[in-house]
């Protein structure tokens, strides 16, 4: 585990400086950032050909606010999920019809990629970042709501729906063949992302509450008794806690919860002690989707199997910004949705441990999941088919399968480090806002920076930053219980990805000192 110090969530215990100089700070320092995040200037630790991350003290600006508070880790910090020694799989050829310019019959490393990280070469990937919002360009910092597509992807799904498209599996013509290799081929490609056994064990689905919501209601109806448990924490999203309310309702089992600290990290200890003999079910997030925590889920995972019970992993938040490895982590089920990770709405994955999945009946009955059917009985199809009854969403299941070789391309690992360091320079920035309080400081966080402004609405900063074109977040985000045991409602949550720069975190940076200092109130 990382011995990182926390980042610090309160870094403003003196007096807030004078208006006039914060809203001369946000006219004039974040002009030219300081340090353009492309291959040449920006550090990502340990990659070759990329020079030192600055030291951000002495940034313009922020020692006239106050030197940056102690305890926030430094862009070198060792995060447990940046050193792990799993094995990166291999990803297979990309699909007929891509456009990216890399040659379409390689086969590209889903781990350290030979293309070069430069962030300003992939924002130049994704289209609709190519904007201008109220006469401002688009700074999307929305990622954990949802991220935007690269053009491989809106060519891959153009290239279906010209020279492919058909029903699957059924028909003896040969659009339906093309249809069912690409769909089945999509189904291969998350299978070598999460490092799945077999394409057998990925089950398609709509999203991750959908994913948890097929396991609550088969596999969760057969297992779960009354007095069984269930036990989740403080940062799951409402999709990991409706489904198992439900069931517990119904069956008359107990739901019980892990606390968390006051950096919003899983306190390991009190999560231990929640499991009994009577404990069926541990379902938590590998990432928290309001505060950005990242659990130690290779840890929780033993715990909840050395007490008998399974484990859902929801990898919502995580699949972007991490390697998921479900045969390291030794999770039962992994969920995650396609729309997270640069993929279409409405479509995601379940993954299920074989032995779990030949031992859960189906949810849904209809076309497609059944071997035999007469008015006596039906016989179902094994698993993924017996999951997926009727007509799939086999176009968007494409565009994951080129989402996940796009992703490939670039290499998760860049990815991590890189939102690793941006986060961090993110972090330096905001403490430099007066009355800005950051929520959720774990020692281990991924790309999200949910804040409260003193003296403002968080309705009120969103409404003002996308008059400026920055689009965050600001509401409960689904998470209404953990917000609550920091005593809020809601909060601003900008979230980062692989396109984002230091430029979209400096330009930020400069709205907020502006809203604070009265001038970005204008037009409410």
């Amino acid at each position: 585990m990382s011995t990182t110090n926390p980042i610090h969530s309160d870094p403003h215990s003196a007096s807030a400086p004078d208006p006039a100089l914060i809203a001369s700070l946000a006219n004039e320092l974040f002009v030219s950032p300081p340090y353009p995040p492309t291959a040449d200037s920006f550090s990502i630790s340990g990659l070759p050909g990329l020079q030192s991350y600055p030291d951000t003290s002495s940034l313009p600006g922020i020692a006239a606010l106050g030197e940056i508070p102690a305890g926030i880790p430094t862009p070198g910090s060792s995060f447990y999920f940046l050193d792990s020694n799993q094995a990166a799989p291999q990803a297979e050829t990309r699909f007929p019809g891509a456009s990216s310019g890399l040659d379409p019959e390689r086969t590209p490393d889903l781990g350290f990629s030979a293309r070069p990280f430069d962030p300003r070469a992939i924002r130049r990937d994704f289209p609709i970042l190519d904007q201008k919002v109220n006469g401002k360009p688009l700074i999307w910092l929305d990622n954990a709501a949802t991220t935007q597509k690269p053009n491989a992807v809106i060519d891959r799904l153009d290239y279906f729906y010209k020279h492919e498209n058909s029903n699957i599996h059924r028909a003896a013509h040969e659009l339906a063949a093309r249809s069912t290799d690409a769909y089945e081929g999509a189904r291969e490609k998350v299978r070598r992302f999460l490092n799945a056994g077999s394409a057998e064990e990925i089950v398609f689905v709509r999203g991750t509450t959908e994913g948890i919501n097929l396991i609550a209601q088969s596999w969760g109806r057969r297992y779960i008794e009354k007095d069984d448990e269930i036990v989740i924490t403080w940062l799951e999203h409402h999709a990991n806690i409706v489904p198992w309310q439900q069931l517990c309702a119904e069956k008359g089992a107990k739901l019980r919860v892990a606390p968390v600290d006051d950096d919003g990290q899983v306190i390991l200890e009190a999560y231990e002690k929640l499991f009994t003999s009577r404990t069926k079910l541990a379902a938590f997030s590998q990432v928290s989707n309001a505060l950005g925590t990242v659990t130690p889920t290779k840890e929780m995972i033993e715990i909840a199997h050395r007490h008998g019970a399974r484990v859902l992993l929801d990898g919502a938040q995580s699949v972007s910004h991490l390697r998921a490895d479900v045969q390291w982590l030794d999770c039962d089920w992994f969920v995650f949705s396609g729309h997270k990770v640069f993929a279409p709405t409405g479509i995601g994955a379940v993954y299920g441990k074989p032995e779990v999945l030949d031992a859960t009946p189906p949810w849904q009955g209809g076309g497609n999941m059944i071997a035999d059917v007469t008015f006596e009985k039906t016989i179902y199809q094994p698993a993924p088919a017996r999951f997926e009854a009727g007509t799939g969403n086999i176009a968007d299941a494409v565009g994951l399968g080129a989402a996940l070789d796009y992703l490939g391309e670039i290499g998760i690992e860049n990815v991590t480090r890189y939102e690793h360091e941006l986060l961090v320079y993110a972090t330096h920035r905001l403490s430099i806002v007066p009355g800005l309080r950051l929520i959720g400081t774990a020692k281990e966080k991924a790309g999200v920076l949910s804040f409260v402004l003193e003296g403002f609405r968080t309705e009120e900063v969103g409404k003002a930053l996308n008059q400026e074109g920055i689009a965050v977040r600001a509401g409960h985000h689904c998470a209404q219980p953990i917000l609550r045991r920091f005593g809020l409602e809601s909060t601003v949550r900008p979230s980062l990805a692989l396109y984002n720069t230091c430029e979209d975190i400096d330009i930020l940076t400069a709205a907020l000192l502006r809203i604070q200092s009265g001038q970005g109130r204008r037009g409410f």
